[in-house]
C-alpha cells in the first residue's frame, strides 16, 4: 500500500541536504552529510515508489530494492525525477491486460490425411540410399529408420537397393522386405483358418456378420501386399485376384457398400479390365463416396484408353476441390490454357 509519509519524508530530506551545510560549507564534513542525507532519501524514495509498481515486475524485490535506489543516488535529482516518472509510468501505462480481456479464438480444423508430405525427403532417402560413397554405416541406419514409416513408402525404397554393390545393405534390405510380406501373409493365413474353423464347426451355418468381415479383412490383406509393393509379377497378380475375389463376395451380400466398389474398381483396373473398373468406379461415385476419391482413377482410365478430352474435364471437375495437394501439379498441368 503506497505510504505518503515515506515519499514526503524522502522529499524533505533531499531538499534539507542541498539546502543545508552543503552549500554553506566547502568542507569534508558537509559533503559527508549531504551524501549520508542523499542516501537515506533515496532509500525512502524507493520504498515510496515500490507499492506503485506491478507485483510481476517488482520480482525479485532484493535487487530491485538496490537499481532504484542505486538510480536516485548516482544521479542527485535527476535520479530521484527519473525514478518517479518510471514508477508512475508502469503504474498507470505498463499494465498487464488480464485474460479476461482477450477474445477467444477457435482454431480451424486441420485435415491431417490431407497434410502435404515432403517428397523431397522420400527423393533425398532413395538418392542417399544409393549413393555408393556414403558411409555404409549411415546408410545402414537410414535403411533401418525406415521401419518406423508406411510400407507404402519404405517398400520401394528398400528395393532400390536390392542391387547395392554392398551385400550387407542388400541382406539388410531384403530380410525388412521379408519382413513386412510376412507379417501380412501371417494375418491372411490366420484369417483364412478362422473362416475354415468357422464353416467346419460342428457343420452349423456360419455367422454371416462374422463370414463377411473375414471375407472384407482377406480383401483388405491383399490388397495391402499390392499397395505397398510387396509382391511382383505373379505373385502381386495372384494378390489381386485373391483381394478381388474376396472384395466381390462380400460386395455380393452387401451391394451399397461404396469403399468396396471403389476398391473393386482398383483391383480391375490393376488386372487391366477398364470397361469393368469404369462401371465398379461409377458405382462408388453413385453410392455416395466423395468425388476426390473416384475422379482421378476415373481420369486416368480415360488417358490410358487414349480419351484425353474427357480425361482432361474429370481433371477440370477436382480444380475447385483446394484440399489435393497430392495432386495439385496435376490438375495445374491440365488446367493450364
Amino acid at each position: 500500500m503506497l505510504n505518503p509519509k515515506l515519499g514526503l519524508s524522502a522529499l524533505l530530506l533531499e531538499v534539507g541536504a542541498w539546502s543545508g551545510p552543503l552549500l554553506q560549507q566547502h568542507s569534508d564534513e558537509a559533503l559527508a552529510a549531504y551524501l549520508l542525507l542523499h542516501a537515506v532519501a533515496s532509500v525512502l524514495l524507493t520504498l515510496f515508489l515500490l507499492p506503485l509498481l506491478p507485483r510481476e515486475r517488482a520480482q525479485p524485490r532484493a535487487p530491485l530494492i538496490v537499481l532504484i535506489v542505486a538510480c536516485c543516488y548516482a544521479v542527485p535529482i535527476a535520479g530521484f525525477l527519473g525514478v518517479l516518472a518510471a514508477a508512475l509510468s508502469l503504474h498507470y501505462l505498463g499494465r498487464t491486460r488480464s485474460a479476461d480481456e482477450y477474445e477467444s479464438v477457435q482454431l480451424p480444423e486441420f485435415d491431417l490425411h490431407q497434410h502435404r508430405q515432403g517428397n523431397f525427403r522420400h527423393a533425398g532417402l532413395r538418392s542417399f540410399l544409393g549413393n555408393s560413397e556414403a558411409p555404409i554405416q549411415a546408410r545402414m541406419r537410414a535403411m533401418v529408420a525406415l521401419q518406423y514409416v508406411s510400407g507404402r513408402t519404405a517398400s520401394p525404397l528398400l528395393r532400390s537397393v536390392l542391387s547395392d554393390p554392398s551385400e550387407d545393405l542388400r541382406l539388410l534390405a531384403y530380410g525388412m522386405l521379408d519382413s513386412l510380406e510376412k507379417r501380412i501373409n501371417q494375418a491372411i493365413d490366420q484369417e483364412l483358418s478362422a473362416l475354415q474353423a468357422d464353416g467346419s464347426a460342428s457343420g452349423a451355418a456360419v455367422d454371416d456378420a462374422a463370414r463377411l468381415e473375414s471375407l472384407r479383412r482377406l480383401s483388405d490383406l491383399y490388397w495391402e501386399l499390392v499397395y505397398q509393393e510387396l509382391v511382383q509379377g505373379d505373385l502381386r497378380e495372384h494378390a489381386i485376384r485373391e483381394s478381388l475375389r474376396h472384395c466381390e463376395a462380400v460386395l455380393h451380400a452387401q451391394p451399397e457398400n461404396a469403399p468396396l466398389h471403389m476398391r473393386r474398381g482398383r483391383l480391375l483396373h490393376a488386372l487391366r479390365r477398364p470397361q469393368e473398373a469404369q462401371e465398379s468406379y461409377e458405382a462408388a461415385s453413385r453410392l455416395g463416396l466423395p468425388a476426390t476419391r473416384v475422379l482421378p482413377y476415373q481420369a486416368q482410365l480415360c488417358f490410358e484408353r487414349g480419351d484425353y478430352a474427357q480425361a482432361r474435364a474429370l481433371v477440370h471437375a477436382l480444380g475447385p476441390w483446394d484440399a489435393l495437394p497430392r495432386l495439385r501439379p496435376v490438375i495445374e498441368y491440365w488446367n493450364a490454357p
